[in-house]
C-alpha cells in the first residue's frame, strides 16, 4: 500500500510541468467585458417673455412643437427638455397691447438653459417690430 501511494505521488510530481508565468512589459489594451451606455443628461431650457405689455404675440421653436405662436398676457413661460448636446433656439415676441396708464414700456426676451441665460434682448419703447433672439445652443 504505501509502495502505491509513492508511485501516485511520484506520478502526480512528474505530471507537473514548469510553471510559465508571463510578465507584461507594458499594459494590454482595453478590452471592455460588457458594454455600458452613457448616461443621459437632460437640459432644460426656458423661454421666457417679461414686460408690461398686456398682450404679446411669442414665436417659438422646440423640437417636439416645431415653430409655434401664441397671443399672451405676460409674463410668458414655456419650459421643455432635451437630450441631445446640440439645438438651434429661436425666440421672439412683439407687444400687442398696453394699458393707458404705462408711461415706461418695456419688454424682455430671454432663453434660459439649465438655469443659465443663454440668450436675452429688451427694449424700453413701444415696440411695432419683434424682439428677436436665437442661436445654436452646444453643450
Amino acid at each position: 500500500m504505501r509502495s502505491l501511494l509513492v508511485v501516485l505521488v511520484a506520478l502526480l510530481v512528474a505530471g507537473c510541468g514548469d510553471t510559465i508565468i508571463n510578465v507584461p512589459t507594458q499594459p494590454s489594451s482595453a478590452t471592455a467585458t460588457g458594454t455600458t451606455t452613457p448616461a443621459v443628461v437632460k437640459h432644460t431650457i426656458q423661454f421666457r417673455v417679461l414686460g408690461n405689455a398686456t398682450s404679446a404675440r411669442v414665436r417659438y421653436a422646440t423640437p417636439t412643437d416645431g415653430l409655434a405662436q401664441v397671443v399672451t398676457s405676460l409674463p410668458y413661460f414655456n419650459t421643455f427638455t432635451i437630450t441631445g448636446d446640440s439645438l438651434f433656439l429661436s425666440l421672439d415676441a412683439m407687444p400687442l397691447s398696453f394699458a393707458t396708464s404705462v408711461s415706461y414700456p418695456f419688454m424682455s426676451v430671454q432663453i434660459v438653459v439649465d438655469n443659465t441665460v443663454f440668450r436675452e434682448a429688451s427694449s424700453q419703447d413701444f415696440l411695432s417690430s419683434p424682439l428677436s433672439v436665437s442661436g445654436q445652443w452646444r453643450q
